[in-house]
């Protein structure tokens, strides 16, 4: 596979945020995040420089509006959206792997999104990552309660707080039931990985291991004190390392590149 270099120039669309790699790499893949209930896409400026520093072309996309009345449509309209943010990231196409990452309700429609197979075959990605998939359980409580739920990380809580388009109050919000039962339902055969946080109180742990059994080509990592907020939380180094760990195994046909003979840890 031969990978485009990136030289794609700042697109100045107002409906995405774009993280490009060093000047001169060749793209190793193309990563498209879209974030969870009352999320913006700043939220995610910290995941997509880490990412994009080794050379993933990264485009944070809006949350998606999840119309509890019309789940069908609801997804359609994320399909959509999605086929035409990977295929808009460079003038000849998006950089091959192409991989879909979501947080809490974004990874809730990832996942949904998958299990039905609605995307064109052009279109679809090659992998996908869901992290903090929630529950049925709801947060409640004000502010201060909300962040408890989502990180221990002072400087993600900050800027949750400092950002006046972050929507508090969201995580009461229930994730309707269809798409729930969708995203815990019969996956997709791509290579997933999904991420959970020890410490999220909104996760159902045992559907998640379930969720993971079930998928041919799935890993589900679980990260020791992380909150509902696993790609933000206090552990977020690891946790892009994850990532990156798992887009270069993509690259190698799941093969880890890394194998570990002898350790004493």
């Amino acid at each position: 596979m031969t990978d485009p270099i990136d030289r794609t120039p700042p697109t100045g669309r107002t409906d995405v945020t774009d993280h490009h790699g060093p000047e001169g790499l060749r793209v190793r893949a193309t990563v498209v995040v879209v974030p969870g209930r009352g999320e913006t896409r700043s939220t995610y400026a910290r995941l997509g420089a880490r990412l994009a520093a080794d050379a993933y072309r990264v485009r944070v996309v809006d949350a998606p509006d999840l119309d509890p009345d019309d789940p069908t449509g609801s997804l359609d309209r994320l399909g959509a959206r999605l086929a035409e943010a990977a295929a808009t990231t460079a003038d000849d196409g998006a950089a091959r792997p192409v991989v879909w990452v979501g947080a809490d309700t974004g990874a809730v429609a990832l996942a949904a999104l998958l299990a039905r197979e609605a995307s064109e075959p052009e279109a679809a990605p090659d992998a996908v990552v869901l992290a903090g998939l929630p529950g049925h359980t709801a947060a409640a409580g004000g502010w201060d309660e909300e962040l408890d739920v989502r990180t221990s990380c002072p400087v993600h809580r900050t800027r949750l707080t400092d950002d006046p388009q972050v929507r508090r109050g969201s995580l009461g919000d229930p994730v309707p039931d269809a798409l729930l039962d969708a995203a815990y339902g019969a996956g997709s055969g791509l290579p997933t990985l999904l991420l959970t946080g020890d410490a999220d109180p909104l996760a159902d742990h045992e559907a998640l291991l379930r969720a993971a059994k079930a998928r041919p080509r799935a890993r589900l990592s679980v990260v020791r004190g992380a909150h509902h907020d696993v790609l933000n939380d206090m552990q977020h180094r690891a946790v892009a390392a994850e990532i990156v760990t798992f887009l270069e195994a993509l690259r190698n046909d799941l093969v880890p590149v890394v194998a570990v003979e002898a350790s004493a840890w």
